[in-house]
């Protein structure tokens, strides 16, 4: 449902690897849509926001590309209260790609793509989401198995 003054989007991830599997443009059209949604909305006088959705572990989401999603949220300060898992459902691209670990599209010659599994997705949600605290535990081990624990002390700084 629609609430007044917000305005939902679905960026769906800011990596460009990510954005071609999912058949998205490019994340600097998200960048450049958002200053001008800000400013239309600052000359209008209204105080209106927008709400970005976000997906972890789609295919060819890597940790590192869950890391480069986590670091623009703080970036711009986007809290994203709708994070979802990627879940497999029938009859999609996106499905076919999770269960063959290949690319159908035409012109990408079913190339190999990566595919997060088991736990891995959970480590990538909870970095989209690691302001939560319960999602501390989580944030520092994704942090650690990608070799980032350097970024904890931006990540999960106390605001």
């Amino acid at each position: 449902h629609n609430v007044s003054g917000q305005l939902k989007v679905a960026p769906e991830h800011v990596s460009e690897a990510v954005l071609d599997a999912m058949g998205k443009p490019s994340a600097k059209l998200f960048d450049a849509f958002c200053d001008l949604y800000q400013e239309t909305t600052e000359k209008a006088g209204k105080k209106q926001y927008l709400i970005p959705y976000f997906i972890a572990a789609h295919p060819q989401s890597t940790m590192d590309d869950a890391i480069t999603l986590a670091l623009y949220l703080h970036k711009t300060r986007f809290v994203p209260d709708q994070v979802q898992e990627f879940y497999p459902t029938p009859g999609t691209v996106s499905t076919c790609m999770y269960y063959t670990g290949m690319d159908p599209r035409p012109g990408k010659r079913f190339a190999p793509i990566y595919v997060a599994k088991g736990r891995e997705r959970h480590l990538q949600r909870a970095l989209l989401q690691y302001n939560k605290r319960e999602n501390r535990p989580l944030v520092l081990e994704a942090l650690e198995k990608a070799h980032r624990k350097d970024l904890a002390r931006i990540l999960l700084a106390r605001r």
